[in-house]
């Protein structure tokens, strides 16, 4: 049992680090889109890995630690997703350095609008 402790701490341990290093991409990033995608990505693993962690330390919520991770992986995506299309929406500036802008291009080549707010 202890070895399932120390194991689940150590876990947690690398989630935390995770969140460590996205909060590090969140000031390092250049603009809004990249670090949307660095928050994300290391928020979902980190938070999943953390909540992995405690589930294994305490193995009678380890059922509710599972929904929150299924939770959290359906969710975390989805949102970011949605606040890079809206800040892409209203036009923030994109970085100097960025090259490919896929969306933009879609609209251009597929003779579409952007969507109206209503």
């Amino acid at each position: 049992m202890e070895v399932l402790k120390i194991i689940g701490a150590f876990i947690t341990l690398i989630g935390s680090f995770f969140l460590l290093l996205g909060s590090i991409g969140l000031i390092r990033m250049p603009d809004v889109f990249t670090r949307i995608q660095a928050g994300t990505k290391a928020s979902t693993l980190g938070t999943i890995l953390s909540l992995l962690g405690i589930g294994l330390i305490y193995l009678p919520i380890f059922g509710k630690v599972f929904l929150l991770i299924v939770f959290i992986l359906i969710t975390n995506p989805v949102s970011s997703h949605m606040l890079a299309r809206a800040a892409h929406y209203i036009g923030v500036k994109k970085a100097d350095v960025t090259v490919v802008d896929k969306l933009s291009e879609y609209y251009e080549n597929n003779k579409t609008q952007k969507p109206e707010l209503k």
